[in-house]
Order: C-alpha cells, then structure tokens, then sequence
C-alpha cells in the first residue's frame, strides 16, 4: 500500500484571518488582521497595534501568501516602514468579509436600528412605544437599506414611517428670580410642564421636552442662571402611560405638600400672633380688609426685636409683598368682580 507523499508548500498560508485591502499606484496592497479587531481599531476602541494585526508584513496576495515587493512600496507610499504602511491600509483600506459575514453584520445592525427606534420613538397617535418586532417589520415594509459605513443610530434617524421622537423628562431647578424666565424658554421650545414646586429659595420645574431643545435648555442654565441652576434627566424616552402616571403623582404629591404647608403656616402665624409685643398685635386685624375685598388673603407676622414684619400670600398662594402690593391686588379683583 502506497503512501502519497507530501511535498514542503513555499507559500506562507494565513487562515481564518480579516483581510484589509488598498489600492494605490496602480497596486494591491493587503494586511492580514484578527476578526472583529479592524472596527475596534477604527472606532478607536482597541489601541495596540499587536492586537490587530497577525504580522506586519505587507502582501500583495493574503490568500496566496504573495509578499508586496519592495519597489512596489516605495512608490506607493514613499517609504518600506512596514508599521506605517500598515496604519495607512487600515485607516483607507477596504474589509474583505464573506458573503455570510457581510449578511450576518448587516443582520445585526439592522436590529440595532430597530432596537434604537423601539428605545427613543413612540407612535405619534397613542403616544405609545412600538416594540422591536413591530419595528423591524415596518422597515422590513418600507424596504429600510441598512448602510454599513454608517452607526446604527445615524441610520434611525433616516427612518420614514408614522413614528415620533419621545420626549424627554426633565427635572429643572434655578433660583427663584430666574423661574419666569425658564418658563418662557420653556413655552418658547414647544414643552409641557408638568409640575412646579418651591424649594427654599428656588424654584423646581417638571417637564417634557423634545431631545433637541436639551441643549438649549443645557446653555440657558450656564449663562442665564449663571452656574446656580441644576438640569437632572428622569427619563429619556416618555411614554404615554408614563406621562398620565408622573402627573397622577406628581398631582397627589402637590396635594399633600400643599395640605401639610397649610397646617405649617396657620402654626406660624398663629406663634407668631401670640408671641408680639402688645402694641403691635392689634395690626393684624388691620389686615382683615383683604378679606372683605377679596377672600382667601394670607398675612403672617413676625417680631424682630421691636419691628413687626408682614408677608402677605394671595387666595392662589403666591407671595405678594408690602401690604400695599397685596391692597391693590384685592382691590382690582374686587373691582373685576362687580363689573362681571
């Protein structure tokens, strides 16, 4: 029985490898890499040159394992400095895949487009997100090309079927000079307020705004608030269930902070009342001209040594001022309210 003898092979043999290829000056040029390090390496992921490249040596032929002539380096690209050679062909060059590996890359971005719709995107009749089947099917209809030099998000954006950018929900707090201003940049932008509370001396802001306006709003608290306001993210994509839930509890959150700031300001004044001197507790009843021209007036006072101070709140709570402020406010609602 015979043996088939095998004969030593002079070709250097490179398999199951990446092949990245340029052509220049008429020639072919090809680096042989790892799988899956080229992207990592253009996306600046992956730094170490070892780590991408299976050797430096340039080829003419990766398969048939045909080294680059020297002549042909020169003057392609003015020097042989292999390293640098192969810095250019993986900056310029083309990735060979296989037909399967191309089909399995476009497969996988193609999800991720959907993926990225599905996470950023509602439909603009309910308000409700899509899911990602919904999704992949609908680009599937529209015969959505996926592109393979450009990201998946890049591409989402060229989407064209009924769909809407979901809103984003900010939390915003400036200082309380500020608030009118926020919120005519607010209403300026097209965005919805959900909610506005005090804290101490700012004012806090719930709102849904479109993702481009953020930063805007971004520059408006750097510059108008100078450095004093707070932007803070609670979600990047509103749904609308989530919208009816926030303002359900937001409504019940106001409620009950309103409820108990009540009770604290009754106690306040009250203390208040009790502990001036004599002489000055008879001014509260001075007061009670509000009410007749127009209910629902607050006043608390406090001592401070041997002066009385007075802050006055509106029927709709709202911090006034000066008795004569708060005067002029009852009276011009008890004039509208005969001439209605």
């Amino acid at each position: 029985m015979s043996r088939a003898v095998k004969q030593p092979v002079g070709q250097k043999r490179l398999t199951n490898i990446a092949v990245v290829r340029l052509k220049k000056a008429g020639k072919r040029f090809e680096v042989a890499c790892y799988r899956n390090k080229v992207s990592d390496w253009r996306a600046g992921i992956e730094r170490d040159l070892d780590e991408v490249l299976q050797t430096t040596a340039i080829f003419a032929n990766v398969g048939k394992g045909v080294m680059a002539a020297k002549e042909d380096l020169m003057e392609a690209f003015g020097t042989t400095d292999e390293e640098k050679i192969c810095l250019e062909i993986l900056a310029k060059g083309e990735l060979q895949v296989s037909d399967k590996e191309r089909q399995a890359q476009q497969d996988n971005l193609f999800k991720d487009v959907a993926s990225i719709l599905a996470d950023k995107t509602v439909n603009p009749e309910t308000g409700r997100p899509y899911t990602n089947t919904m999704l992949e099917r609908a680009l599937r209809d529209v015969h959505f090309n996926i592109d393979p030099k450009r990201s998946a998000k890049q591409q989402a954006l060229d989407a064209r079927f009924p769909i809407q950018r979901a809103r984003m929900r900010l939390k915003l707090q400036v200082p309380e000079q500020h608030q009118q201003a926020l919120l005519d940049a607010l209403d300026a932008a097209g965005s919805v307020v959900e909610g506005i509370e005090q804290a101490g001396s700012a004012a806090v802001v719930v709102t849904q705004v479109e993702p481009g306006v953020f930063r805007e709003l971004h520059v408006f608290m750097q510059d108008t608030t100078q450095r004093q306001g707070r932007v803070e993210v609670l979600s990047f994509a509103v749904t609308a269930a989530e919208a009816a839930a926030a303002a359900d509890d937001f409504n019940a959150l106001s409620l009950e902070k309103a409820a108990a700031a009540a009770a604290a300001a009754d106690a306040a004044a009250a203390a208040a009342s009790e502990n001036l001197p004599e002489e000055f507790a008879t001014r509260k009843e001075r007061f009670a001209e509000l009410d007749q021209l127009q209910p629902g007036w607050q006043v608390e006072l406090s001592s401070r040594g041997e002066t009385v101070d007075a802050v006055f709140f509106s029927p709709e709570g709202a911090k006034v001022g000066t008795f004569a402020t708060a005067r002029r406010q009852a009276l011009a609602a008890h004039k509208a309210a005969l001439n209605l």
